[in-house]
Parts: structure tokens; sequence; C-alpha cells
């Protein structure tokens, strides 16, 4: 019993657990001599203008309707009816006796009350109902932070586009300016052909990445736009200096488990499991009988002519009350199907939950190594970028006193290129894996969403 009224406000509990762990976007003005929309400002448009998450929450707010259609079935029934009529009645008699002809109007109203006393499938229907209630504010929640990662993920995507164009201008720059020397060399005879044909050939691939580096930022900031309903005009990057904060609990387990007991998949299914476990006993509900308080007020009103004489006119007034006892006897065997098939799918939503936990788990391992191995690559490779820039100047070095070739400094150069690439992708990965993370677990909240914002700036 105890479970049970648990289930009948399940629906509240969920409520106020998903208003504590769902991210509220605040309306921030934003300011500046050039305007940028940072990712609070993008999460606001997307929570105005997502579809699929406007659909989340309008099924939400349909599921939350089972409370009070559960309630409903236990709750008095009240009906009136009414009517009037006009009849006219002939009767011939045989022999002499004349014909009598006879008119007259009925006028009636009723009003009936039928209150449950002991009907089983209603009550299972209405302790249900709270578990399904809690079913859709978990729903609704995990629709809420997958489109904060979502979003997320669309916001550094087009950041990240933004950086690998960027690069391959910046490289083209470079390498324009390396085959202008190879040119001048050549001329002057301190250099072969080779070196400008070298550095003719990177500078048309360059040419090449550009326009492929163009294309795919234009498909990352439509991927955007689907979320936002906008194309996003500017999004504010992330500072050069950044510091990733590790995650704490600094322990993949901790996370891992909180994930299979706090994560609002898990908790869907929770709730769907005990749909499920009371849907057998509500089915069973069928073998048993019901029995239901029944009352009824009527008034009649009547007016009766017979030919030659005046109206008769009569009133009267009927109250009844009583109960009503209804024992189902034999089916066909529909009941007892319909039990079986039940049991059935209550070990479904038993394994279904199950599965989420582990899935559950899993998402939080993957994206506690996201973030700690991401974190390790970021130091990892701003060491690499170093080190790539530090070769690059000695071969640029060489070359002029000669004793490296075109080659090298165009090696270099990409090298240095391709590693900072690599530790902007690395950057913004290590960022999202920290949102997801925080999303397996339940725990994403609106000051996660800050921290993140704070790594924003202009340029």
């Amino acid at each position: 019993m105890g479970a049970d009224r648990r289930g009948v406000h399940a629906g509240l509990l969920i409520m106020k657990l998903s208003l504590k762990n769902a991210v509220v976007v605040s309306l921030w003005t934003l300011s500046g001599h050039a305007w940028s929309a940072d990712l609070v400002q993008i999460l606001r448009d997307a929570f105005a203008h997502d579809a699929q998450y406007a659909s989340a929450r309008a099924t939400r707010d349909a599921g939350l309707e089972a409370l009070p259609q559960g309630l409903a079935g236990l709750l008095p029934t009240i009906s009136a009816s009414a009517f009037t009529q006009m009849s006219t009645l002939d009767i011939s008699f045989r022999g002499a006796l004349p014909t009598s002809n006879r008119e007259g109007n009925s006028n009636a109203i009723t009003f009936s009350l039928t209150q449950p006393l002991f009907n089983w499938n209603n009550l299972m229907v209405y302790r249900e109902a709270g578990f399904k209630a809690a079913q859709s504010e978990a729903q609704f929640s995990q629709a809420t932070q997958d489109l904060i990662v979502r979003v997320s993920q669309a916001y550094f995507d087009v950041l990240g586009s933004q950086d690998s164009l960027a690069f391959i201008q910046a490289q083209k720059t470079a390498i324009s300016e390396q085959l202008a020397q190879a040119k001048r060399n050549f001329e002057v005879g301190t250099s072969t052909i080779t070196d400008t044909h070298e550095a003719q050939a990177r500078y048309d691939l360059a040419t090449s990445q550009e326009i492929a580096a163009q294309n795919d930022l234009e498909i990352k900031k439509r991927a955007l736009q689907q979320i936002i309903g906008k194309f996003p005009e500017r999004l504010a990057p992330i500072k050069p200096s950044v510091q990733i904060n590790p995650p704490k609990p600094a322990a993949m387990e901790e996370w891992a488990s909180a994930a299979e007991s706090r994560s609002f998949q898990v908790r869907a299914q929770e709730a769907a499991a005990e749909v499920a476990t009371r849907e057998i006993e509500r089915l069973r509900a069928g073998h048993l009988p019901t029995l239901n308080l029944v009352g009824s007020i009527g008034y009649n009103s009547q007016s009766v002519s017979t030919a030659g004489a005046s109206n008769v006119p009569s009133d009267s007034e009927s109250r009844v009350i009583g109960l009503q006892l209804a024992i189902p006897i034999y089916g066909g065997g529909n009941v007892s199907s319909q039990v079986r098939q039940a049991i059935a799918n209550r070990e479904k939503a038993r394994q279904d939950l199950e599965f989420s936990r582990r899935s559950s788990a899993l998402s939080a391992r993957q994206a506690y190594l996201g973030v700690t191995n991401g974190l390790a690559q970021v130091k990892a490779l701003e060491a690499a970028l170093t080190s790539s820039q530090s070769a690059l100047d000695s071969n640029k070095l060489g070359y002029e006193v000669g004793v490296r070739i075109n080659i090298d400094v165009l090696n270099a150069q990409q090298q240095v290129f391709s590693t900072k690439r690599d530790l902007s992708k690395a950057r913004y990965d290590t960022i999202v894996n920290g949102l997801r993370l925080k999303a397996a677990a339940a725990s994403l909240a609106d000051t996660d969403i800050e921290e993140v914002n704070r790594l924003l700036g202009a340029d």
C-alpha cells in the first residue's frame, strides 16, 4: 500500500526533481561593439523554437492528464435527462358506444448518481496514473538534458568548423608566401624549379581544403539553425587560454553508479515497470465483482384530456437509492489471456529497466573517459603546438641559410596548423563530454551551462 501511495504522487515528486535538475535558461542581455550570441543565448532560442523539445513538452502535458483521469474513476458520476412528449390516443368501441379520444402532454426530468463502492479495475487505474505521470515527467526531463547536449554539440561544431577554416586560410597564406619566395629564389638561381612546384602543389591542395571547409561550416550552421529556428550570424568563440575543469568526483564508477540510479532514463523505465506490475492487477479485476451505489430523483408532470371532459393534470416525484452488484461469470477466457499477456509485458519492462541502467552506466563511463582523456590530449597537444612552432621557426631559418629545403618548411607549416586544428577539436570535445557526463547522471544544471559559457568570449 505504501508503494501505491507513493505511486499516486510520483508525478509530483518527479516534477520537483526535474525542476531542480533541468536547466533554467536566463534571459541575458548581451551587449558590445561586435554582438555575438553565446551558449546561453543559443540555448534560450533552442528552448523557444526547437520542434523536438516542443514535442516532448506536449507529450509530457498529455501524460500528466493520467492523474485526473485515474481519479475520475473513483469519483461519483452525475447525469441528468429530460423529455417532453405529446400523445394522442383514439379508442373505438365495438357496438353502439361512441369513440373515445384522449390527448395528453407528459414532461419529466431525472437526475442520476452512481458512486463506485468497489471497483478494483478503477482503483488500479488510479494507482497506475501516478507512475504514468512520473514516467512522462522523467521523459521530459531527459528531453531537456538531451536538448542542452544537442545544442552544445551543434554550437561547438560550428566553432570547430570555423577554426578549421581559419587554420586552412592561414596555412594557405603561409604557403603563398613560401611559393612567392620559391619563385624569387628560382629566378635568381638559388633554388630549383622543384621548390616552386612543391609550393604550388601545396597551395592548390590548401585551396581545395578551403572549399571543403567552407562547405562544412555551412552545413554545421544549418544543423544549428534546425534547432534554434534561425540562422546563426555569429557565435562567441572560445577564449584563447581556457582552463577546463576535471570532473568531480574524479572516480568513474561513482559517476556510473549515479547514472544507474538517478538518470532520467532509468527513472522513466522504473515508472514503466511499476505500471506494468499494476496492469496485471487491473486486468485480474475482470474476475471480480463491482459494487456501485446508485440513486436517482425524478419529476414527472402529465396532463390528459378526454373528449367532452376537462384536463386532469397530475404531478409525481420519485426518489430511488440502492446498491448495484455486477458479478462476471464467464467471458470466454479473455481475461485470463490478458493477464498472461500483462505478465509477459511486466517481464519485458523489467528487462528494459535493466538495459536502461546498463546503458546509462555505459554512457557515464564513456563520457568520463572522454573528459579525462580529452584533458590529457589537450595538454599533450598544447606541448606539441609549442614544439611544432619551434620546428617551423627552425626550418624557416634553415631554409634561408640553405641547410633546409622548401619541402621541409611546408611540412613544418602543415604540422603547426594540423596541431592547432586538433587542439581546437580536443577542447570542444572535452567540454561537450563534460556536459554529457553530467546529463548521464541527471545532474546537468544551469550552473554547468554558465561555467561553460564563461569559457567563451570576444576574439
